[in-house]
């Protein structure tokens, strides 16, 4: 599929909001008294960062191939 510059910046700047929002919600949940009750939700964030980062890292490659 192509994607103009603008829907793929629009999606990168989307992508950096939700990352920020993940990377707080992992150290709220790492700081609670009882962070190893948060175990679950501190992987899953985790993953979905890093499912981001690859998504972010392909935008920013498709934005300099154009």
């Amino acid at each position: 599929m192509d994607y103009s510059t603008e829907e793929l910046m629009e999606a990168k700047r989307q992508i950096d909001s939700t990352l920020h929002k993940l990377r707080e919600t992992i150290k709220t949940l790492e700081s609670k008294e009882n962070a190893s009750r948060y175990k679950s939700q501190i992987t899953l964030a985790q993953r979905r960062v890093k499912a981001f980062e690859i998504a972010n890292y392909f935008i920013e490659k498709e934005i300099a191939g154009k």
